[in-house]
């Protein structure tokens, strides 16, 4: 997969494309990342990419042609790659959207910044992305974690494969708990039905656990 990066502060991926299972993925030629400056496409000697909103209002917009010049930038190279907009506006993102997004060949991921987009943007975007009912300074937060939730997906990418499978939200309730070593930790004891090697009653606690922990936490996750 090839992913492409728009963003007016490419430095802040450096560290955390370099890390962890996103470094892996890239080590083992799975995924291709490609952070472009969206200031490189600025206008005039200042690069300038953003102005006031017509009809007056506070902050300032990303303009039309950077963003229209950096997305055609990435096209040139990968014409098919789907665009993807962070703003608090969009859909909010899931694990089926990860899951959906992973078994795609390439993928541009705009970063906002400011007071948002010119709205002529969404012409060229294929999905608004949000992370929650909450704002950010910017895209590049939000951007981070949907590049992490998709690359960690992709097949080969994670040392077990069925390590994504039981993870919470991938069947429709959060994760059951677990537990390690010691057995006993400060009066703490991991539940007896972990131990008796018992497969049919270790799931069966599981999925009790994990409906448990559900209507605690996420009520809305389940169709009571």
């Amino acid at each position: 997969m090839k992913i492409y990066i728009v963003s007016l502060f490419p430095e802040m991926f450096e560290p955390v494309l370099n890390m962890s299972m996103l470094w892996k993925a890239q080590d083992k030629k799975l995924v291709d990342f490609e952070v472009i400056n969206l200031r490189d496409f600025g206008i005039g000697k200042r690069k300038t990419v953003d102005d006031t909103p017509y009809g007056g209002g506070a902050g300032m917009l990303l303009k039309c042609e950077p963003v229209f010049d950096a997305i055609e930038f990435a096209k040139q190279k990968d014409p098919a790659a789907s665009v993807l907009m962070m703003t608090p506006r969009g859909k909010r993102y899931s694990q089926l959207d990860a899951k959906a997004l992973s078994k795609k060949d390439s993928l541009i991921i705009l970063c906002g910044h400011y007071e948002g987009f010119d709205e002529r943007i969404l012409s060229v975007v294929d999905q608004e992305i949000s992370m929650g009912d909450f704002v950010l300074t910017g895209g590049e937060i939000p951007a981070m974690a949907v590049v992490d939730s998709i690359t960690r997906l992709i097949p080969g990418v994670l040392g077990d494969e069925m390590s994504n499978q039981d993870e919470s939200f991938s069947l429709g309730l959060l994760e059951y708990p677990q537990f390690t070593r010691p057995d006993d930790f400060r009066g703490m004891k991991v539940p007896e039905e972990l131990k008796n090697g018992k497969h049919a009653e270790i799931n069966a606690w599981r999925k009790s656990q994990a409906l448990k922990k559900t209507q605690e936490n996420r009520p809305d996750l389940v169709d009571f």
